[in-house]
Parts: structure tokens; C-alpha cells; sequence
């Protein structure tokens, strides 16, 4: 009787030190609630706790990655568009993250939907597309501040995708056809426009010098005999044999 007494008291003595010793690791901090009262966090390391009396809660300080589900958004142009994104976090103050609010992982996720909504909601499709660093600046900082109380620090914010109907697809794919086309056109013209004045300034130049044109046309013509066609018919200039004419007295 007197061992079994023994091995019982041992069993409960190695139960409440269990109980009793906590370890947490670097990236943990444990919430100390004695008798309900908050008395503060501890660690990383061993930590000590009074059996019956003290109760923990592990935070993890972390960043935490969370997907933000797809939100239905009608932007300021009327244009209704699916819009998921992603948030990363931490927990800098773990007290207040298990005293301040119920649970900080659900009530982030909740309050990044809601402002993803309100701020997609004020701005036009083509800045959604265009400007997506300044709204992801924008979420940053509203959430950020939102989640203060709470001892979470809000890091960044992406928005993911944004899904269009289909009908805007094809309108902004014809957008961007005409957009080249233009382009194409403008590039078109300039060089047009370049090479017409090209074109002007080398007719001044030939124009002003009869030996130029002369030049010219006898480069004309090698360039022609490369192409070895059988027959070739090509005027002959008046310039070219007007000094003959001269001396044989023909006008």
C-alpha cells in the first residue's frame, strides 16, 4: 500500500510539472493569464507556469501570409470586376492581439475584404490596371491603421488578379488594336514626311548642279544592267549631249 501511495504522489507530482513547464521558441511568446488576469508575455526559452492557477496562449510573431478571397467590386466607372489580393502581417504586440480582439487572423481577413471593396469602389478600371502600386500603397496604409489596435503591423498588401467580364475583355483588346494601329500610322507618317524632305533637299542640290543629275542618271543605268535584262530602253537627257548639238549647230 505504501509503494502505491508513493507511485501515485510521483505521477501527480510529474503531471503538474508537466503542466507546469512551458518551452517556446524564438518566434513564440506566450500570453500569461493568472486567475483571468492578464499578467503579461513571456518568452522565448522555459517558462514557469503555476498549475490550476496560470493559463497560457501562444502567439506566433511570424509574418503571416493570408489570401484575401475574390471580392465583387463595381469600380467608379460603373464597371464590375472580381478582385482578389494578398496581405502580409505580423503580430507586434501579442497581448493586445488576444486581449483587444477576439481573433486577429479572422478579423484581419474581414477587415482586408471590406477595404479592398471601398477602395477599389472609388477608383476608374483604367487606374485598377494602370496604377496598381499606388493602390496597393493606399490598402497598405488603411489596413495598417485599422489593425493597430489590435498590435498588428500590416507590411503589404497586393492586389492579385482583377477579372474582367468578358465583354470589357474584347473592348479592351480593341483598345489596345486601334491604340497600335495609330501608332503604326504616326510612325508611318513621320517617315514619310523625313524622307520627303530628303527627297527636297537632294532636288536642290541636283537642280543646282546640271554634273549631279548627270551623275545620277549614269548610276541609273548601272544599276540597271546588274538586273541583266535582254532589252533596255531608257531616254537619253538633253543635258547629256546638248554640248554636242552645240558644236554641230543644231538647236
Amino acid at each position: 500500500m505504501v509503494s502505491a501511495g508513493l507511485l501515485t504522489v510521483l505521477l501527480i507530482g510529474i503531471f503538474i510539472l508537466a503542466n507546469a513547464i512551458r518551452i517556446l521558441r524564438e518566434y513564440e511568446r506566450g500570453i500569461i493569464f493568472r486567475l483571468g488576469r492578464l499578467i503579461g508575455s513571456k518568452g522565448p526559452g522555459l517558462i514557469l507556469l503555476i498549475p490550476i492557477v496560470d493559463r497560457m496562449v501562444k502567439v506566433s510573431l511570424r509574418v503571416i501570409t493570408m489570401d484575401v478571397p475574390p471580392q465583387d467590386v463595381i469600380t467608379r466607372d460603373n464597371v464590375s470586376v472580381k478582385v482578389n489580393a494578398v496581405i502580409y502581417f505580423r503580430v507586434i504586440d501579442p497581448s493586445k492581439a488576444i486581449v483587444a480582439v477576439e481573433d486577429y487572423l479572422y478579423a484581419t481577413s474581414m477587415i482586408s475584404q471590406t477595404t479592398l471593396r471601398s477602395v477599389l469602389g472609388q477608383v476608374e478600371l483604367d487606374d485598377l490596371l494602370a496604377n496598381r502600386e499606388k493602390i496597393n500603397q493606399q490598402l497598405q496604409t488603411i489596413i495598417d491603421a485599422q489593425t493597430e489596435p489590435w498590435g498588428i503591423k500590416v507590411s503589404v498588401v497586393e492586389v492579385k488578379n482583377v477579372d474582367l467580364p468578358q465583354e470589357m475583355q474584347r473592348a479592351i483588346a480593341k483598345q489596345a488594336e486601334a491604340e497600335r494601329e495609330k501608332r503604326a500610322k504616326i510612325i508611318h507618317a513621320e517617315g514619310e514626311f523625313q524622307a520627303s524632305q530628303k527627297l527636297a533637299d537632294a532636288a536642290k542640290v541636283i537642280g543646282s548642279q546640271a554634273q549631279t543629275l548627270q551623275l545620277r542618271y549614269l548610276q541609273t543605268l548601272t544599276e540597271i544592267a546588274t538586273e541583266k535584262n535582254s532589252t533596255i530602253i531608257f531616254p537619253i537627257p538633253i543635258d547629256l549631249i546638248k554640248s554636242l548639238l552645240d558644236k554641230a549647230g543644231i538647236k
